[in-house]
């Protein structure tokens, strides 16, 4: 006979065992944080960990003759949940690399040194865009479209490559943070049907006028100079986007769109309409190839994408679910009943940045605290921008990383966290006086 307790699954936190889980996931950590010292790529110590943690409870249940449909089940929702980021993360890559491969950013490049902008400008002018395009293109996308502008721009000089890419990283998640569809973790707020659409909209004096704080503050490290301050103006015609360079531009943002109507209209995951855009890029590619002769096989581009991030993503979400099975993640979820929800909401931000805000949103939202909107529309933003404290704490913050490898890491980060980390303090700041001062409803 099956008990209820069979059917939930087993809680390892207090077992010997479940520690051993523990230490391994603080083991394997450790290594990804200290990627610099070790000289490892960080994708290594993830994908083991997440791997190995599941192998090891597949064995205990195994040996203890233990019913396995609640691991069935758990390793079902884990490959579904793990696939859609894992497909949605290989499309974006796929059409960064072909705007790469037809020129795009390099004729961006072009138009921005022939404008003269010094560095602090090109600071500003990137962080703008990455906040007010990710509410729209996603946080993930955005970051990888910028930071490679970025390092199309510069490819040496630390001293502005590092504060631009934590200044992408910050305002990507935060423009994320105010639109149900700008993060993952918004997306998922809305679907469990935890706000309205409009309210993530009251969300956008928060995220802003953090992400600005910590901008001004981070822009201090930019150094004042003008490296192109003579201009070019005959650079930017003379560097010419590639044909149909224009045409995948369209097409991403078409496929951005598709998948949107895919989760809301259609009740399809985003990575449907994802790799329907894909198929489409194909498509295109091949029509390039048949009647311009243009040697433009998406594979080219296919094989150009950073591997390590997407190993990255799955290690780690694999192995934060290993947690999560075991029980710990409940401990967390537990506090809302014995603390005061806003400071329990705030520390989740902190744990964000720590674990990854997708499984601590989704720990959340499976023990479902009896919260109002107020306080979910809290959760909503210490989640999405708490993130941003460490490097690979969002999305953003990974796929950056693997985009700017060996520049933006942990320990670089890490230096200037101090200054997210204000910037946070001030999001929540605006947010209590919004909801809890002024009262919106």
């Amino acid at each position: 006979m099956i008990t209820d307790m069979e059917l939930d699954g087993i809680d390892l936190s207090t077992h010997p065992f479940g520690w051993m889980l523990l230490l391994i996931f603080v083991i394997g950590y450790y290594f990804i944080a200290t990627e610099d010292k070790y000289h490892i790529d960080k994708a290594k110590p993830a994908l083991f960990i997440g791997t190995f943690m599941y192998i090891l409870i597949g064995g205990f249940y195994a040996v203890y003759g233990l019913n396995f449909i609640p691991f069935k089940n758990e390793i079902t929702h884990l490959v579904y949940e793990i696939a859609e980021i894992f497909f949605f993360l290989y499309v974006a890559m796929t059409f960064v690399e072909a705007l790469i491969e037809r020129g795009v950013f390099n004729a961006l490049k072009g138009k921005l040194i022939a404008k003269g902008y010094s560095y602090r400008e090109l600071f500003w002018i990137t962080g703008f865009l990455a906040f007010f395009i990710s509410p729209i293109a996603d946080n993930l996308t955005t970051a990888l479209i910028l930071s490679t502008v970025l390092i199309t721009i510069e490819k040496e000089n630390k001293a502005f490559l590092i504060p631009g890419a934590i200044n992408i990283v910050v305002a990507a998640n935060a423009g994320g943070a105010w639109s149900p569809f700008g993060d993952i973790t918004t997306l998922m707020a809305w679907t469990a049907q935890k706000g309205e659409f409009s309210d993530f909209l009251y969300l956008f004096p928060a995220a802003f006028l953090g992400w600005l704080v910590t901008a001004v503050l981070l822009v201090r490290y930019i150094p004042d100079e003008d490296p192109y301050k003579d201009g070019d103006p005959a650079l930017a015609e003379k560097i010419e986007i590639l044909r149909g360079g224009k045409v995948i531009i369209f097409l991403g943002l078409a496929t951005i769109a598709v998948s949107v109507l895919c989760k809301q209209v259609m009740q399809l995951p985003p990575m449907w309409g994802m790799l329907f855009g894909l198929s489409v890029l194909q498509l295109y590619m091949y029509t390039l190839k048949r009647r311009h002769k243009q040697d433009v096989n998406i594979f080219k581009s296919i094989s150009r994408i950073e591997n390590n991030t997407l190993l990255f993503f799955f290690g780690i979400l694999a192995a934060v679910g290993a947690l999560y099975f075991a029980g710990f993640l409940g401990y967390v979820t537990q506090l809302f009943e014995a603390l005061n929800p806003t400071y329990v909401n705030i520390a989740v931000g902190f744990v964000s940045a720590v674990i990854d805000n997708v499984p601590v949103m989704s720990a959340v939202l499976k023990a479902n605290p009896p919260l109002d909107y107020t306080q979910w529309m809290l959760l909503t933003l210490t989640v999405g921008i708490g993130g941003s404290m460490i490097s690979f704490g969002s999305a953003a913050g990974v796929g950056v990383m693997g985009r700017m490898h060996g520049i933006y890491t942990f320990s670089a980060h890490m230096k200037l966290a101090w200054t997210v980390l204000a910037g946070y303090l001030v999001s929540i700041g605006i947010w209590y006086l919004q909801f809890i001062v002024l009262g919106i409803d």
